[in-house]
């Protein structure tokens, strides 16, 4: 059972580790994208709108998902702990609260991931949607 719970913190950490680190890869790119981006290189507004939001779906994405993925390792971790107790025959409260509390660092991890993730997100569409002003004011 205890390789059981080190295969379900090492997976759900692991998931949450690659989200966080292709979000903020993405939220990256972009943040260089714009800084360079001239509006009048854009020849309709279909164009512009396609490469200004190119990448913002998987940050979206990870940053509303990233709460579920620690859930699911936290109600995969408490159903390791409560598997134990019932081996064990009894209830240490010692050993119940610090497996709880271990089983809880997903859920937190799945936040640290998902609210950088979706502040991004937003900083990115808010960026969009000056830069298709630009542009709109340009066309005019």
């Amino acid at each position: 059972m205890e390789d059981l719970k080190i295969l379900v913190d090492y997976v759900t950490l692991l998931a949450l580790g690659l989200m966080s680190i292709i979000a903020m890869g993405y939220a990256i790119e972009r943040f260089f994208y714009y800084r360079s981006v001239n509006v009048e290189d854009f020849t309709t507004k279909n164009d512009a709108e396609a490469q200004l939001t190119n990448n913002l779906t998987a940050i979206s994405v990870i940053g509303s998902n990233a709460p579920y993925v620690g859930l699911l390792g936290t109600v995969a971790g408490i159903m390791v702990v409560f598997y134990e107790m019932g081996q064990q025959g009894g209830v240490d409260p010692t050993a119940v609260v610090i497996g709880l509390s271990l089983a809880l660092k997903a859920t937190a991890l799945g936040l640290v991931v998902a609210i950088p993730s979706m502040m991004a997100y937003s900083a990115c569409l808010r960026k969009v949607d000056l830069l298709m002003g630009k542009f709109e004011d340009a066309r005019a």
